[in-house]
């Protein structure tokens, strides 16, 4: 199998020169170009044809999320946004980019190629296998309605790479009577809280990042917070709540999918619809399967419009997926489900 070709534009010098130096050693990796600004990032793309590119949001000449903008519709390119902690990365996400890493406020060298070894060169492999003609612009569909009289329906989802776009274009069309839902996307600590924010702006549903002790309530929706924690559902009383507590990874994340579905799996049993979406690996196919032996109702996203067709091909596999929708159609399939409860 050829190396992966890849394309690094930033503009500082030494971090420049780190990223070529690290992502180099690896040999399924071969540096083809580097460019400071768009302009030579444009030129570069045309010469070396680069299979991934990895790119700062603050450029000169013109920033990064423009850039995208310009780029992404004359030439698709799979696009890992490096971004210190600002909601810009969302702009770049909704550009185009397929995943994104956050620049580590660090002052040593070795830190910095720990952070470029350890989280970067994952990003770079999973954007590789990506299918950048899979995002798409989300557009607002009209109103669903519940009709469904039963108390303490669930929905929660899971996603990884893709998947600010995608659980966007499912929450969008979610109207306030949705039951209440909670949602694992892998994401660094500081970003989630801003996702929640945008999604709140944009939806609606009304979206926090999740605290221990919040209640989970129609027309809601908590996202677990990104860093080292967990988040659990638990039945209190006739209702549900979510505990946020420390824990190891599980399939390499933290929060996990998994850990969050078979908590569902748990306290909700039939009463709930489980949702998987786009992401590289297994995360959460497992704790889908559980949910779906519980009584629960479960929908994957279907590979033509995943960006990777990963999480939801395993959770098919296993047998955890009783309808394989697109994108687009999985609202309404909730809300069809919702409705026979």
């Amino acid at each position: 199998m050829r190396p992966i070709k890849v394309l690094i534009v930033d503009d500082s010098i030494v971090f420049r020169e780190l990223l070529v130096q690290n992502l180099s050693k690896d040999p399924a990796i071969r540096v083809v170009a580097t460019a400071t600004d768009p302009f030579e990032a444009r030129d570069a793309i045309l010469a070396h044809k680069p299979d991934v590119m990895t790119l700062d949001v603050e450029l000169p000449r013109m920033n990064g999320i423009e850039f995208l903008r310009k780029l992404m519709p004359q030439y698709p390119l799979p696009v890992v946004v490096i971004s210190s902690l600002s909601d810009k990365v969302f702009d770049a996400m909704s550009a185009g980019a397929v995943d994104f890493v956050a620049k580590p406020a660090v002052t040593t060298r070795r830190q910095l190629e720990d952070f470029i070894r350890n989280e970067l060169l994952v990003k770079v492999k999973i954007a590789s296998t990506a299918r950048i003609g899979n995002i798409k612009k989300a557009v607002i569909a009209p109103q669903q309605h519940l009709s469904s009289k039963k108390n303490n329906l669930i929905v929660a989802i899971g996603a990884s790479t893709g998947g600010t776009e995608a659980i966007f274009s499912v929450v969008k069309d979610y109207g306030t009577d949705i039951p209440g839902i909670v949602c694992v996307q892998h994401m660094p600590p500081g970003f989630t809280a801003m996702y929640a924010k945008r999604l709140n702006d944009q939806c609606r549903i009304r979206v926090k990042e999740a605290e221990t002790g919040d209640r989970v309530l129609p027309g809601h929706m908590l996202i677990a917070p990104g860093g080292d924690r967990h988040m659990h559902l638990v039945k209190v009383g006739d209702g549900y709540q979510v505990e946020v507590k420390a824990g190891p990874k599980v399939n390499g994340h933290c929060p996990s999918v998994e850990v969050l579905f078979e908590s569902v799996a748990k306290a909700a049993g039939p009463d709930a619809v489980g949702i998987i979406l786009t992401g590289m690996g297994g995360d959460g196919a497992k704790g889908l399967l559980s949910m779906r032996k519980a009584g629960a109702r479960t929908i994957g996203q279907d590979e033509s419009t995943c960006v990777v067709y990963g999480m939801p091909k395993v959770a098919y596999d296993l047998g955890a997926v009783e309808y394989q929708e697109k994108l687009s159609d999985i609202a309404g399939r909730t809300y069809a489900l919702l409705n026979k409860m």
